[in-house]
C-alpha cells in the first residue's frame, strides 16, 4: 500500500520508434484528430505543462527537462485506434460489452533499458464511452499539486514497485510502454500501440540547509504547556525543508509531546492550529474509547457480549447463529465472521459497497458469514466500527455524540471538532471526524496517561490496558498487529526498538503513542488513496522524528 517519497527528475524526449525490434500495432481507419496526431501515431509524448490538444504542437515535446518534487509531467499517447478496436482483436468471440468492461491498458516501465514494472489500469479507471472513442489520451504523470488521475497512479505504483530503487540520482534512460489487455480471465495483452522514451535525470531529494530553515515559535496550548525538553534542531529543520520541498507531500501539520508538553508543533500547506484535520480512519480509535468507557460506567456489560444482545439477526438476510455469537471484541479486533474486508475489492462487505446505501447497520448485518477465511484472522472491516457505533448510540445516554462530548470531549477541553453522519444521522465511528492537531495529540496523551487527564480517570485503566495489548497479527505485514481499534507496530532507530501504538487513517494521518517512551506524534495529511501516504510517514519517524526527539539519539 505504500511507497516511500515520491521521486524524478530531468527528462529528454529521444526519439520513439518501437523498441527492441517490437512492431507497434497502427491502423489507420479512425481519422486522426490532428495533423500533429497524424504525425505521431504511436507515439507517447511528454510535455511540461497541460497543453489543450488543440494547441499541442511538436515542440511542445519535451526534449530537456527538469523535473523536482514540485514539477509537472504530462503525457500524451497518440493511438491509431480506440481500445475498443484493440480488445475486438484480443478477444472476437466476446460481445463489444463483455470487452469494453474487462479491458484497458497495460504500461511497462523501463530503466536503463531494464524492465522494472508492468502495471494493469484497472478498466473501472476508464469510462466506457472514452474506450471506445478516444485515439489521444492525455494524463497528469507526474502532478504538483496531485491531481488523481488514473495517470498519476500508474506512475506512483512504477515507482512503489522498483521504479524508485531504479532511478538513482543522476541520469538514465527511461522507456514507457503502452499495450491493450483483457482479463477473461486469463489475461490477454495485444502488442505495443504507444511508447515512448526519455533520459532523466534524477534529482528528487534536494539537500536541506538548516541554516535557512526556521522552526515555528512554540506557544501554550489549552492544556499543554512547554516542553523544556531539548530537541536536535537540525534534525526537525530539515524535516521541516523536506516537507517544504514535497519530499515528503501533502503533510498538513506534525505535533510532537514529550512528557504530556509541546516539543515540536509545525503546519504545512495552509494549515493551521486552527485547522480541523480530516484524519478518515484515525475516527475508528474514538469508538474504541467510547466503548471503554461505557463498559466503566455499566452501559455496557462487557466487550464479551454477541450481536443477539443488540440486533434480532434473524430478520437481517444471511442469518447464521454465528452472527448471534459475534462479540464486540472481535469488532474490536477485526477479527469477526463476517465477510466483510476493506482490503479486497471483491468483498462484499467492501466499505466501498458500504456508503451508497440507505442504512450501513443494515449493510453490515446483511452480510454472510466468511466461510473462507481462517476463523478469528485479522481483515479490516470499517462496516464492523458502525455496527459498534450504532450499540454505543443506542446504549449511552442522549446518543453517542452527546455522551462523546459529555464523558471525553469536555473534560479535555476539546470544543472545535466535527462530526460526519451516518445515513440516520448518527456519529460515523467508521472515521472522519476532524479537530486540530493540537486536540487530536491531547487524546493521545489521554492514552500516555492510562486514561486519566488532570486528576480525573476519563478511561477505565483496564480498558487502556486491553486495548495496548497485541491481540492479532495483521497479515502479510511482520511485526504489525492489532489491539482495539488500535495498531501496533515497532520502529527500529540507531540500533534500538522503539514499540508503539497508534491511530492510523488513510492519506498518512497518525496519532503515536509511544510503549517505553514518554513520546505522543501526531501526523495529518492528505495523501489519501496514494500508495505513499503511509510508507512516507514511517521515513519521517524513522529518519527524522524519532531520531530528533529521543533520549537515546
Amino acid at each position: 500500500m505504500v511507497i516511500r517519497s515520491l521521486l524524478l527528475t530531468h527528462l529528454v524526449l529521444i526519439s520513439i520508434l518501437p523498441a527492441w525490434g517490437q512492431t507497434l500495432a497502427l491502423a489507420t481507419n479512425h481519422p486522426p484528430v490532428s495533423s500533429v496526431h497524424q504525425a505521431h501515431q504511436g507515439q507517447l509524448t511528454f510535455a511540461a505543462r497541460d497543453i489543450p490538444l488543440d494547441h499541442y504542437q511538436a515542440s511542445d515535446f519535451l526534449t530537456d527537462y527538469t523535473l523536482t518534487p514540485k514539477s509537472e509531467l504530462f503525457i500524451t499517447a497518440f493511438l491509431a485506434k480506440p481500445l475498443s478496436d484493440y480488445l475486438a482483436k484480443l478477444a472476437p468471440q466476446q460481445s463489444a460489452t463483455e470487452r469494453i468492461g474487462l479491458g484497458s491498458y497495460q504500461f511497462s516501465f523501463y530503466v536503463d533499458r531494464k524492465l522494472v514494472y508492468t502495471g494493469n489500469l484497472p478498466p473501472d479507471h476508464i469510462e466506457a464511452v472514452a474506450k471506445q472513442t478516444q485515439t489521444v489520451l492525455r494524463q497528469p504523470f507526474v502532478a504538483y499539486p496531485r491531481q488523481r488521475k488514473w495517470g498519476e497512479s500508474i506512475w506512483t505504483l512504477f515507482l512503489r514497485n522498483g521504479g524508485q530503487q531504479a532511478l538513482t540520482e543522476g541520469k538514465h534512460t527511461f522507456t514507457l510502454e503502452m499495450r491493450p489487455f483483457l482479463s477473461d480471465p486469463a489475461l490477454k495483452v495485444g502488442p505495443i500501440i504507444a511508447q515512448g522514451q526519455l533520459v532523466l535525470d534524477v534529482q528528487l531529494d534536494p539537500v536541506i540547509d538548516p541554516a535557512t530553515v526556521q522552526l515555528s515559535p512554540l506557544t501554550p496550548y489549552t492544556g499543554i504547556a512547554i516542553s523544556s525538553d531539548k530537541i536536535d534542531v537540525d534534525h526537525i529543520k530539515t524535516l521541516k525543508g523536506k516537507i517544504n520541498a514535497s519530499v515528503f507531500k501533502d503533510i498538513t501539520s506534525v505535533v510532537v509531546l514529550k512528557n504530556g508538553q509541546l516539543l515540536m508543533e509545525e503546519y504545512f500547506n495552509g494549515a493551521n492550529r486552527q485547522t480541523l484535520h480530516d484524519v478518515r480512519s484515525v475516527g475508528k480509535s474514538f469508538a474504541s474509547t467510547a466503548a471503554g468507557i461505557a463498559i466503566g460506567e455499566g452501559y455496557l456489560m462487557s466487550e464479551q457480549q454477541g450481536l443477539k444482545d443488540f440486533y434480532r439477526l434473524k430478520d437481517f438476510d444471511h442469518y447464521s447463529p454465528q452472527k448471534d455469537n459475534t462479540t464486540l471484541k472481535e469488532l474490536l479486533t477485526m477479527s469477526s465472521v463476517f465477510e466483510g474486508d476493506d482490503d479486497r475489492r471483491e468483498s462484499a462487505g467492501n466499505e466501498e459497497n458500504m456508503y451508497p446505501t440507505p442504512n450501513w447497520v443494515k449493510f453490515a448485518l446483511d452480510l454472510p458469514v466468511d466461510s473462507v477465511r481462517k476463523a478469528g484472522e485479522w481483515h479490516y472491516f470499517t462496516a464492523g466500527v458502525v455496527i459498534i457505533g450504532d450499540i454505543l448510540d443506542k446504549t449511552v445516554p442522549g446518543g453517542l455524540e452527546r455522551y462523546a462530548d459529555q464523558k471525553l470531549f469536555g473534560p479535555l477541553g476539546i470544543t472545535a471538532y466535527k462530526w460526519q453522519y451516518t445515513p440516520q444521522k448518527v456519529a460515523n465511528t467508521a472515521g472522519g471526524i476532524r479537530m486540530n492537531a493540537l486536540d487530536f495529540a491531547k487524546y493521545g496523551q489521554l492514552y500516555k496517561n492510562g486514561g486519566a487527564w488532570q486528576g480525573q480517570q476519563l478511561i477505565p485503566k483496564v480498558w487502556i490496558d486491553k486495548t495496548f495489548t497485541r491481540h492479532k497479527a495483521i497479515p502479510g505485514r511482520s511485526g504489525e498487529y492489532y489491539g482495539y481499534l488500535f495498531w501496533n507496530r515497532t520502529y527500529h532507530v540507531n540500533d534500538k526498538l522503539y514499540e508503539t501504538y497508534y491511530c492510523a487513517g488513510n492519506g498518512g494521518n497518525k496519532i503515536y503513542i509511544f510503549k517505553d517512551q514518554p513520546l505522543v506524534v501526531v501526523i495529518t495529511a492528505t495523501a489519501f488513496g496514494t500508495p505513499y501516504a503511509h510508507a512516507q510517514v514511517d521515513k519521517m519517524m524513522e529518519e527524522y522524528i524519532l531520531p530528533a526527539t529521543l533520549d537515546s539519539r
